[in-house]
């Protein structure tokens, strides 16, 4: 295939695992093998995505693992007193956001309070011991120890445990926001101001936010930057090309069935395409520019279920996007002609395609070449040490929103129809004479089904539970509509029902608000994340081309040009018979290799010129400009939802303020 896995290799020391997180609701990566991590797994028949295994964070007896890490070790005072803080009601455990709170005061780097928190807990809640092992863990990290599990429990058990350095007393009051929370239920009808996002569009990074008061810049003084601009045109990221990718359906024969897509773009007509077809674009491209940033296409699988489909879709769609809005592969001719041919197949066909590297029929003039800076190199580097974590953390952050994202969608849909026969089973009769067993129920209340898949969240024999509650109170409503038991008419009943209707129109309009945030959350915030995610997974990939092709015979030239050139210099001293022939035969090898020599040494300062386009134009801008625009536009639409769900509420107060109670 010409999208095979490949084993992901680190770069430099240190480096981290690149694939320590997999698709959504898995905790171990189905693609260990493969670049392209979004919880496709090419080679599984297995429905997706397959359910997580159930987390080892208990022994058979119920009892917490951590309590055999700590024992009967005598806990420094400062464990007390930071868990006082985070537990004022003396419950004995809180969430993992205190947690993460009290960490922070810690002054450790971001990255090692996470880690810390991934080895205490995997739930919203930590129990005493775990907080106790995460803040021993925090002053292993502070004396620059092994921050592990084990030498906590070594140290625990010669009744040694650290003492971290805490800053507790910058640590926020965890009542404060109960205290808001108290002032805003005192006021129920509080006017709440209309804020309109105060954004510029002319510069995604210059966002005005009310209310927040920016720090004071630091004036820099120094060397301009050899780095200055962005390389694009003003605005660049307000004339991005648009591409769909659509399900056509399956088409061919019984033993030869495929998926086919309609790809649709602003350069003519929508086409239809397979995957195939979109192999072999990749592989054109990777091949005609391998020195340019391009993603990875997503895996191909026999058997595909209908998640699967719809992740390579939304995998294919990235691709397209990024490439025709790729400075240079935008206006490649094969690009043009897959998204502008009828029938891409009959093109192949008739139309002779050459692979030629980019770099041989391109030069780099001197203006160019000198625009290349000498420290080139070092800046690499310096990309290639962070992409480890950068891909380690974006995988993690792109799985974190994508179950955000089920969750809004499981607040306005139910889960499988089984849920509705649990209940008085003999009162409520389905469709099926047959009562559920005790596996079945228990299934329907598995780990699995708590986080819902797409098939039970999308599924059009699923109702909403909010539309439900809305037509639980439109049949109440039905059920006394004819009168009063009284006989005649009753200003109490006609009132309630007014009200009852109310409710039931405001709850339909809540379920609308929902599920339309979380439509916008999937296909446009989650596929932005996706997109950064892509994009270093793609440098990586370049760094991998670089460091294979890059490769010339430069200096093995070099050298045999001067033994021939000894020889040559030794055939005109000797001047024997033919000595002319053999001379003229030197010196067309001499020729010869000089001119390779020349090529290979203009193909190293292409290869440069590449890398720095690459770095400055491409990844500097997508990177920053483009994660800014997304970030601007998440945050606008959360202000408008929240403030269409706030204005729905308080029109069903003001609505229902007036019914009769007595």
């Amino acid at each position: 295939m010409f999208n095979a896995p490949r084993p992901a290799r680190p770069f430099g020391s240190g480096s981290t695992n690149l694939n320590g997180f997999g698709g959504s609701f898995v905790d171990e990566n189905p693609l260990a093998s493969s670049v392209y991590d979004d919880g496709l797994d090419p080679w599984s028949a297995a429905p997706s995505p397959s359910p997580p295994p159930a987390p080892a964070a208990q022994n058979p007896n119920g009892q917490s693992l951590f309590k055999a890490v700590i024992s009967d070790a005598l806990v420094p005072p400062i464990y007390h007193k930071a868990f006082a803080a985070v537990d004022p009601t003396g419950s004995g455990d809180t969430t993992v956001n205190a947690l993460s709170r009290v960490l922070q005061t810690s002054l450790l780097p971001a990255a090692t309070v996470d880690k810390i928190i991934s080895l205490v807990s995997i739930k919203p809640r930590v129990s005493q011991l775990e907080f106790f092992v995460a803040l021993a863990l925090v002053a292993l990290a502070q004396a620059g120890k092994d921050v592990s599990i084990e030498q906590v429990a070594a140290l625990a058990s010669q009744n040694t445990l650290p003492e971290p350095s805490l800053h507790l007393d910058s640590l926020p009051s965890s009542t404060t926001n109960v205290a808001a929370l108290q002032l805003s239920r005192q006021n129920p009808t509080r006017e709440i101001p209309n804020r309109a996002a105060s954004y510029n569009t002319e510069n995604p990074w210059n966002g005005v936010v009310p209310g927040v008061t920016a720090p004071p810049q630091t004036p820099y003084s120094g060397s301009p930057s050899v780095v200055a601009g962005s390389g694009l045109p003003d605005g660049w990221w307000k004339n991005q090309a648009k591409v769909q990718v659509n399900l056509l359906g399956l088409q061919g024969f019984i033993l030869n069935r495929y998926t086919v897509y309609e790809v649709v773009s602003d350069r003519g007509t929508s086409v239809s395409r397979r995957y195939s077809e979109f192999a072999f674009l990749w592989d054109c491209l990777v091949r005609r520019y391998p020195f340019r940033l391009l993603p990875a296409l997503p895996p191909k699988r026999i058997g595909p279920d209908e998640h699967f489909i719809e992740q390579r879709r939304r995998g294919l769609c990235r691709f397209l996007d990024y490439v025709i809005n790729h400075p240079i592969i935008r206006d490649d001719g094969i690009l043009a002609a897959f998204l502008t041919e009828s029938s891409f197949e009959q093109w192949r066909k008739h139309t002779p395609v050459t692979l030629e590297e980019e770099s041989a029929g391109k030069r780099i003039d001197r203006v160019e070449e000198m625009a290349i800076p000498s420290d080139l190199d070092d800046k690499l580097q310096t990309v290639r040490v962070k992409l480890p974590q950068l891909i380690e953390q974006w995988q993690k952050i792109c799985i974190l929103a994508e179950r955000i994202t089920k969750r809004r969608e499981a607040a306005a849909v139910r889960g499988p129809q089984l849920l509705r026969r649990v209940y008085l089973p003999t009162h409520f009769p389905t469709t099926s004479s047959s009562t559920p067993d005790a596996s079945s129920i228990l299934s329907g209340f598995s780990f699995a089904s708590s986080i819902p898949s797409s098939d039970s969240i999308l599924s059009s024999d699923d109702q909403a539970d909010l539309s439900r509650l809305t037509s639980g109170f439109r049949v109440l409503n039905e059920v006394n509509q004819p009168m009063c038991w009284r006989g005649d008419e009753c200003e109490l009943a006609n009132g309630l029902r007014q009200g009852i209707e109310t409710v039931a129109r405001h709850l339909q309009t809540q379920a609308d608000l929902v599920d339309q945030r979380a439509h916008g959350l999937q296909h446009e915030t989650l596929e932005a994340l996706k997109s950064q995610r892509d994009l270093y997974i793609a440098m990586r990939d370049l760094f991998f081309r670089q460091m294979r092709l890059s490769i010339d015979q430069v200096e093995r030239l070099k050298k045999r040009v001067e033994h021939v050139q000894a020889k040559l210099n030794s055939v005109k001293d000797a001047q024997k018979d033919g000595w002319g022939i053999e001379a003229e035969k030197l010196v067309q090898s001499i020729e010869t290799d000089q001119a390779s020599i020349t090529a290979q040494l203009n193909r190293r300062v292409y290869i440069r010129a590449c890398m720095w386009h690459e770095l400055r134009v491409v990844l500097h801008n997508r990177e920053h400009t483009l994660l800014a625009v997304a970030i601007q536009a998440f945050a606008r639409d959360e202000c408008a939802f929240a403030r269409a769900v706030a204005n729905n509420w308080e029109s069903l107060e003001a609505a229902v303020e007036g019914m009769s109670v007595a």
